[in-house]
């Protein structure tokens, strides 16, 4: 079946030449945006900010103003920030999170040495999506386990039908496939690293 429609359960991307729209100028798509998740809390605004990756840090400077403090950036892991912690081994660290966080999060920064201290100051909320009941994609995007749980959370009796599942993540893709989905468009592989990628390649197959 061809593609015409997506929800992607994230934030709508600020750029106008993000790869969603140029998707969606090349295929000719309804695409909405719509995050299944939120988090509720506060950033504090008086220490350094040591940022897995370019997208946390950028995501950061919506909260706090860049010029006042220090911000260092890893390439995508955590552990990228090896030779930034290394430098400032001495110092106290606090780590904000929510209220779930992965095993391998503490675990790197206990084999960098350094003096840290867990703080969940926000958690993750499932969104209210009954405005969505009548509502029908081709395609819904998935970022996250929680996103799966929010979409039975809000839907308990969603049967997916005809509708193809996209999940990014290992995570992702075990939560949707525990909930009995079938997931059709898979990310990242070596052939399609990001989920635009993925969506390009599965709609120019199915719309052909």
């Amino acid at each position: 079946m061809k593609v015409k429609t997506i929800l992607v359960s994230q934030p709508e991307p600020k750029l106008e030449n993000s790869p969603y729209a140029k998707l969606i100028e090349k295929e000719k798509l309804t695409v909405d945006f719509r995050p299944f998740i939120h988090v509720e809390g506060v950033v504090p605004d008086t220490m350094k900010y040591f940022c897995q990756s370019e997208a946390v840090a950028f995501y950061l400077q919506k909260y706090v103003v860049y010029r006042k403090r220090k911000i260092y950036v890893g390439q995508r892991l955590l552990s990228d920030l090896a030779p930034n912690f290394k430098k400032y081994k001495n110092e106290t660290y606090l780590l904000p999170s929510s209220d779930s966080l992965k095993l391998i999060v503490p675990d790197t920064l206990n084999e960098f040495g350094i003096n840290w201290t867990r703080g969940i100051f926000y958690k993750t909320v499932m969104s209210d999506l009954s405005d969505l009941a009548d509502v029908y994609y081709d395609i819904l995007v998935f970022f996250s386990p929680t996103g799966i749980e929010s979409l039975f959370h809000n839907f308990p009796d969603f049967a997916q039908n005809n509708t193809r599942i996209a999940a990014f993540g290992s995570s992702t893709i075990q939560a949707a496939e525990a909930r009995g989905l079938v997931v059709n468009i898979k990310a990242p592989t070596p052939e399609t690293p990001s989920m635009t990628m993925a969506l390009q390649k599965y709609i120019s197959e199915v719309n052909a």
